[in-house]
């Protein structure tokens, strides 16, 4: 199968070919740790990891190497560091492991390697001497700068003139800086900041550089694939590609750049500033994290993706049906041992990483499981099913479990109180509580006593519990908002 991706370097989808098939390498702008992260920031995580699951596929999981890093020295973390008065490493050890365990729950692919900026110091100083040698950055004021006037190739994958590239970075004024687009290599700190002995004094590095060191430390001077949000084209990866191809006498930094598109709430890009995001650990105690990972996949990667409580009531509804077939089939035994893949959701993905054509699939395969009849046509509907599902990250809970989960009940909850039209009562019930009053329900109908049983399915449904009456067995579910 031949994988096709967009490369933003060359602006345009080419067939990927990796520089050394036994030794695939892929890495991943992870966060800076000073807070949890907003439902946007999971976006990379979730649709590179996919993609690192399909490089894994194709080339073999042994010769493929994830890097995913975490910032942990950031004048971020400084600010947060001071607000909440304990020491920077109380903040950075608690948002790291919070990280890892929401975008865990999420399906994220696990990184081969989670390089830390602090762990890299030596390397970053190292680079940063090498810099200077070969005349690509100067020292100025305990202060190195990357020299940009040095680099012809400035630009060049944001496609930005130098003078669109100092507006839109709202670069720091400084006398000691020769060109305004001049950027930090490495800084001074004061004794209350963290810092480490450098030959320019005691000091920090600059965001840039920390990803160019790690990089190289890791997967070498040449990767076959950065990516990350297209919110750090410029100046983040900008500035990687100029200090790391100077570095490197020249050689090519990333031979694939992949950019995810934003997050949008109401049409407007989430973002701190605006005060519209959604924090993802917030989320993931209201939602199933396979609702959230369903959302970030519906659209592709490259595109905005416009978040809502419609669109998370109808991922909600798409579950749903296709749990519910699961649910249909659950007398149907399958052997999912076999990693076999349809062919049809390798392809989908090998084009660009389509997502919304692998989910498509998807919705067919639930439609096939729906309407097999015979035996063998209901174990192999049902088996292709839930291996796509399973490579997406998706349809892999007990489908009993899915509809009685109490996070369900929660995020009703919350909805209501964001002003849902259906008024539902918002304490839990127990799924104990529930299965009771079923079974007095089923007892009263078989006494015809069906004022009683009426009574019973209205209360549950002011509970927001919803049943289905099959033949022979009754069957209940958190009613979607």
């Amino acid at each position: 199968m031949n994988l096709r991706l967009h490369n933003t370097r060359t602006h345009r989808v080419e067939p990927f070919v990796p520089a050394d098939p036994e030794r695939v390498t892929i890495y991943l702008c992870g966060p800076t740790v000073y807070n949890h992260v907003h439902i946007g920031n999971a976006r990379g995580p979730v649709v590179f990891g996919l993609l690192v699951r399909l490089l894994r596929h194709l080339y073999g999981r042994q010769h493929v190497v994830y890097a995913r890093n975490i910032t942990d020295v950031d004048d971020k973390i400084n600010a947060a560091s001071a607000e909440a008065g304990v020491p920077i490493d109380v903040i950075t050890t608690r948002y790291a492991a919070a990280y890892a365990e929401d975008i865990g729950k999420l399906g994220g692919d696990v990184p081969d390697v989670v390089p830390y900026a602090t762990a890299h110091i030596p390397q970053i100083i190292a680079m940063c001497e090498r810099l200077v040698a070969l005349g690509h950055a100067y020292t100025a004021e305990g202060h190195v700068l990357f020299d940009v006037s040095s680099y012809a190739g400035y630009g060049k994958l944001s496609g930005r003139s130098t003078e669109e590239m100092i507006a839109g970075a709202r670069v720091e004024v400084a006398p000691y800086k020769k060109n305004p687009a001049d950027f930090v290599l490495w800084k001074p700190s004061t004794p209350e900041l963290p810092g480490w002995d450098s030959p320019w004094g005691r000091g920090r590095p600059g965001w840039h550089i920390e990803c160019s060191a790690m990089s190289e430390a890791h997967l070498g001077e040449t990767i076959d694939i950065h990516a990350g949000g297209n919110d750090l084209m410029f100046p983040h990866h900008e500035n990687e590609v100029a200090q790391s191809t100077c570095a490197h006498g020249g050689k090519v930094f990333a031979r694939w750049w992949l950019h995810n598109g934003m997050l949008t709430f109401g049409g407007r890009k989430m973002s701190k500033s605006l005060g519209n995001t959604l924090v993802l650990h917030e989320l993931l105690e209201r939602h199933p994290a396979e609702l959230l990972r369903f959302m970030l996949l519906k659209a592709h990667y490259r595109q905005p993706l416009d978040w809502s409580d419609s669109a998370l009531e109808q991922a909600q509804r798409t579950l749903d049906g296709l749990y519910g077939t699961l649910r249909d089939l659950a007398d149907v035994a399958v052997d999912c041992a076999d990693e076999a893949l349809p062919v049809e959701l390798i392809a989908a993905l090998a084009d660009d990483l389509n997502t919304p054509e692998a989910l498509a699939l998807i919705a067919r395969l639930g439609d096939a499981a729906r309407k097999a009849a015979d035996p063998q046509a209901r174990k192999a509907a049902k088996t292709a099913l839930l291996r796509a599902g399973r490579f997406l990250g998706l349809l892999q809970q007990d489908p009993e479990g899915w509809f009685k989960a109490d996070f369900r009940r929660v995020n009703m909850g919350a909805h209501a109180r964001a002003g849902a039209s259906t008024a539902v009562d918002l304490s839990i019930l127990p799924s104990e509580e529930i299965d009771k009053l079923i079974a007095e329900r089923d007892q009263a109908r078989r006494d015809r006593n069906f004022a009683r049983a009426d009574e019973i399915r209205d209360e549950l449904q002011k509970r927001g519990i919803a049943i289905e009456d099959g033949a022979g067995k009754t069957r209940w579910k958190v009613a979607a908002g």
